[in-house]
């Protein structure tokens, strides 16, 4: 039985076989290295980068649910570029329009 799972996935359409399957697992770097960017000062990260990280993962994770076959690898890295570009974001926001919170919280501690 996984003999036949592990087939189907090596000989699917989107499966390691192809540039749909290899194309999408590379590009899960950009978001790792956005996650490993989350201990970096919020003055460091730059909006036209987190935008395009973002935008780029909303559009392709709509895309990647219209194409055929499904490719869920594709859908799942696109996810997470949104996901980690949209906390980026939100952080270079809050720092740069909401420093009096954020300095509250640090003289709290």
């Amino acid at each position: 039985m996984a003999a036949t799972k592990l087939q189907a996935f090596w000989n699917h359409p989107a499966g390691p076989k192809t540039i749909h399957f290899w194309a999408p697992t590379f590009k899960w770097g950009i978001s790792i290295a956005n996650v490993a960017d989350f201990s970096k000062p919020p003055e460091n990260i730059s909006y036209p980068q987190q935008l395009a990280v973002t935008f780029t993962g909303v559009v392709w994770s709509r895309y990647s649910m219209v194409i055929k076959p499904k490719n869920w690898n594709l859908f799942s890295v696109n996810v997470a570029m949104a996901g980690t570009g949209l906390y980026q974001l939100s952080r270079k926001i809050k720092h740069d329009y909401f420093p009096e919170k954020e300095a509250a919280a640090a003289e709290g501690q």
